[in-house]
């Protein structure tokens, strides 16, 4: 693995040009354009297949989005195009730190995001509540089970008091840990003065 540059921590780069990410199959994911960074996308490819070995469905629905796709995914919340628990947030929170505050409940600030890194996927579904019962229920507890042995993990568990902060749950969201740790860890040179360039 190469040295990373805070710009592909921050996702200020095309991954469809970069060397280390590959085309997701479609026989894997929602969409024939998703993208994922190589090394977590082969350890995907194992874990996809022991899953359907046990009658587990995976479906990628979600992967790497660079600054200017999570750059639209806030706006159009924080502009009010995309509705935020059913509401404009605009009108509903005309504060700008409140606001950005409740947007910060599920997306990432653009420059912020772990699916910047090519090892972050989602899978299934965006709802919580898909993974509490049925088929959603049994691909989640067989994730439970059985995805660390394939590398990944779950990086946004029910809040608590071992995880008091920080984003929601997010069933869906599974990161590929081995090279998402070395993303992390140079993630740490981040600071406020650096996370521009978007509506706020």
């Amino acid at each position: 693995m190469a040295q990373i540059t805070i710009k592909e921590v921050m996702g200020q780069f095309d991954p469809s040009k970069h060397a280390d990410f590959v085309i997701i199959d479609s026989k894997y994911a929602d969409r024939d354009d998703r993208l994922m960074y190589r090394n977590a996308y082969e350890a995907f490819q194992n874990m996809w297949n022991a899953a359907e070995s046990d009658g587990v469905e995976l479906k990628i629905i979600s992967a790497t989005r660079n600054f200017d796709y999570q750059k639209g995914i806030w706006e159009r919340k924080w502009n009010g195009q995309t509705k935020v628990e059913g509401r404009a947030l605009p009108e509903w929170i005309p504060d700008p730190l409140v606001r950005a505050k409740k947007i910060l409940e599920y997306s990432s600030m653009p420059g912020t995001s772990r699916h910047h890194w090519g090892t972050d996927i989602d899978l299934n579904a965006f709802e919580n509540s898909y993974f509490e019962k049925g088929e959603g229920l049994k691909e989640y507890e067989w994730l439970q089970k059985n995805a660390g042995t394939h590398g990944f993990c779950q990086p946004y568990t029910a809040k608590g008091a071992e995880r008091p902060t920080g984003y929601y749950e997010e069933k869906w969201h599974w990161s590929y840990i081995p090279s998402a740790k070395i993303f992390l860890e140079r993630a740490k040179e981040l600071n406020d003065r650096m996370i521009s360039g978007f509506d706020w």
